[in-house]
């Protein structure tokens, strides 16, 4: 999918159009205003992937960048059928990169969130599916591995604070150490995890407003990149078996 024009900027109006939306969470009010979220979301959204996708490239030659709905641009409509909260909408803006064979969210990835407030920027994979998740743990204990592992992870967090600094999120954890294996084990307290993703996040920068979100976002990805790394190569040895 080819989409016409430069990426120039996300504008006043998408962090506006989240903004009303936390207040105005309706079918009927988002029918009224379809029209700007097509011109100042959706369009710009898919400008920034096409151009975010070839900066990405640079770092993971493999990335995968599609502007399509349910593909890197996330769908706005919630499912509601089990949730208690019936808001038809998100009030966020979520892109994915993905890089892998297979299911985009089982993959590794690089991740764009917007909030009326805030941006954040990640990477990772935040739930293992079982295959991979028994491939984790496999590697986190192996003695190539794991080492590599732990310096993926230093080398994120290690960044210098003003620059982009990222933190490591490992998200819901197991409470013990899996059933067979060391609770002593020198990475045992990685053993706990479910996924593992780093991001940035704070307040919107006001490169958010032009072209060199594109160097901002980039700037970062490239920081968390290692943990990516990581990933990727452990879904790959998952998938070969």
């Amino acid at each position: 999918m080819n989409i016409t024009g430069e990426f120039d900027g996300f504008n006043e109006g998408t962090v506006t159009f989240f903004a009303d939306l936390l207040h105005n969470n309706t079918r009927e009010w988002f029918a009224d205003h379809k029209e700007d979220h097509e011109d100042n979301v959706v369009f710009p959204a898919r400008l920034f992937i096409e151009a975010m996708g070839e900066r990405l490239k640079e770092i993971s030659p493999a990335i995968i960048a599609d502007p399509r709905v349910n593909k890197s641009l996330f769908r706005i409509n919630r499912d509601t059928r089990f949730s208690k909260d019936k808001q038809p909408y998100k009030t966020n803006l979520a892109i994915w990169f993905w890089e892998g064979e297979g299911k985009r969210m089982e993959c590794s990835g690089f991740y764009f969130h917007l909030d009326a407030d805030k941006l954040m920027l990640g990477t990772g994979i935040y739930m293992f599916e079982k295959p991979y998740l028994e491939e984790y743990r496999k590697s986190v204990i192996h003695p190539t591995f794991g080492p590599q592992l732990a310096d993926a992870i230093e080398a994120v967090e290690g960044q210098v604070k003003g620059t982009g600094a990222c933190a490591l999120y490992h998200g819901e954890r197991y409470k013990r150490v899996p059933a067979g294996y060391d609770p002593k084990h020198k990475y045992a307290d990685l053993l706990l995890n479910k996924g593992l993703t780093a991001f940035v996040e704070g307040p919107i920068p006001k490169e958010f407003y032009s072209k060199s979100l594109l160097d901002y976002a980039s700037t970062r990805y490239k920081k968390m990149a290692p943990v990516h790394h990581w990933l990727v190569k452990m879904v790959e040895r998952a998938k070969a078996k």
